[in-house]
Formats: structure tokens, C-alpha cells, sequence
């Protein structure tokens, strides 16, 4: 079974992120993957991105970052840039359907996203401060725009984790729904998208897309910043004590 399951049903394309052991965090082959899925997706009404086993993403696999290859991670980065950046520049919504702890990385992926539905069990939240790395992608920019500059500021800093409820509130996600009820309310936002003009949306979605591109240069610098710090003493035991399952001693370096 692949790590990036890629399925047309009906009008749609599902995109489900297959990495349940490791709460779906991508690595390189998975980013393209979903990046290669999204932009092949314009012959479809919209675009439905998931995950399996009851998480949505942990964003990218941090055992890398515990003992860096500088290359590969450049890759990485710059390849989860492109993902996010593909998800919004698609011609059709994107949805994400979460289903469990959208976390790091997998919180950006929902930024991203034109709509989001999740299930009340669902978390959201960022991880960067708190495992030796800044969410660039997203939270530190798009994010404020969504939700309020302060509450942005809490969740990339603070790396608090946020239930459903609250995460509606906040105006992350659009609807929350009940455990197990998932796949039939996205089905009906799907149903409403189909009724409407594939060639408008586009223009609607594109137009819509103000407040990401004046982030892009700004992401891009963070990309950057992040690279120059590969292998940084904060980095490398941030990873290590995310994986070794104890509080980091982050010394600022």
C-alpha cells in the first residue's frame, strides 16, 4: 500500500496521506507525491486531502532532524513549500478532511487549504518552537490573517494544541462534525461544489489568493532561515527529545 493513496471518486480526487505509524508525517517521496496529485487535479471538481488511522499529518518526519543530512533536509523544505504552495494555486477548492491530530506541518497543510471539516476527536496546533523549528509555512504569516494576529501568535509560539470545537471557533475549519460522520459531510460539500461553475471557482479561488501572495517572499526567508540553521544544537534536541519522548534543554544555540 503506498504512503500517498491517490483516488478519483465521482468528480473529486482523495489524497490520503498512508503513514499511520508515524501519525502520517511525510517525507520527500510523500511530499512530491501530493504535490504531483494536486496539480494534476484540474480535471476534477475539487480536491480532498486526508489521512489515515486516526491522525491527518503530523507534518514532516522529524526523525531527520535528530541526525541532519543538510542536503536532504534543503529537499524537504523546499519541497513542503511547494506543496503548500500547490495546494493553493490548484483550480479547484481543496478540502481537508481531518480526522485526528493535525500537528506542525499537518496544521500548515489545513492553513493551506481552501476548506477544512473535522471530527470533534480532532487537534490542531504547531510544533515548531517546542521541537527545535519555525512553522515558515503558514502559521507565521498566512495564519494571522485567519484567525487574528494574536491567537496566530499563540498557536506558532506557544505550541498549544487546540480541540475542534475551538479550532471552529478560532475559524480554522469551517464545520465540525461528529466521530465517524466525516467522509459524508465532506460528501455534501462536494455536492455543492459540483453544482457550481468549475470556471468562476477558479477565478473566485485565485482572486482569493491575496493575503498568500504577499506571504510567498516571506515564506520563502523563512524557508531560508531554516536551512541556514541545519544541524543548529536547538534543532538536532528538539528532534531528539521529541523521539526520545522527554522535555527538551534547549540552550539557544
Amino acid at each position: 500500500m503506498a504512503d500517498i493513496e491517490v483516488e478519483a471518486r465521482g468528480h473529486a480526487l482523495w489524497v490520503t496521506i498512508n503513514r499511520p505509524d508515524r501519525r502520517n508525517a511525510y517525507d520527500l517521496d510523500m511530499a512530491r507525491a501530493m504535490t504531483a496529485a494536486v496539480e494534476g487535479a484540474a480535471r476534477f471538481d475539487a480536491v480532498v486531502l486526508t489521512g489515515s488511522g486516526g491522525a491527518f499529518c503530523a507534518g514532516g518526519a522529524l526523525a531527520n532532524l535528530g541526525d541532519p543530512d543538510p542536503d536532504a533536509l534543503r529537499e524537504l523544505f523546499t519541497a513542503s513549500f511547494r506543496l503548500v504552495d500547490a495546494i493553493r494555486n490548484c483550480p479547484r477548492p481543496v478540502i481537508a478532511a481531518v480526522d485526528g491530530a493535525a500537528a506542525g506541518g499537518g496544521n500548515e497543510l489545513v492553513i493551506a487549504c481552501d476548506l477544512a471539516i473535522a471530527t470533534r476527536r480532532s487537534t490542531f496546533g504547531q510544533t515548531g518552537p517546542k521541537v527545535g523549528s519555525a512553522p515558515v509555512l503558514g502559521a507565521t504569516n498566512v495564519l494571522g490573517v485567519q484567525i487574528g494576529e494574536k491567537r496566530a501568535k499563540e498557536m506558532a509560539m506557544l505550541c498549544r494544541r487546540y480541540p475542534a470545537e475551538q479550532a471552529l471557533a478560532l475559524g480554522l475549519v469551517n464545520e465540525v462534525v461528529p466521530d465517524g460522520e466525516l467522509e459524508p459531510a465532506v460528501e455534501a460539500m462536494l455536492a455543492e461544489i459540483h453544482r457550481l461553475s468549475p470556471r468562476y471557482l477558479e477565478i473566485t479561488k485565485i482572486s482569493s489568493n491575496l493575503w498568500w501572495n504577499a506571504s510567498k517572499d516571506n515564506m520563502a526567508a523563512g524557508v531560508g532561515m531554516l536551512i541556514q540553521a541545519i544541524g543548529s544544537p536547538d534543532m538536532v534536541e528538539g528532534a531528539r527529545a521529541f523521539l526520545e519522548k522527554r522535555r527538551p534543554n534547549f540552550r539557544g544555540d
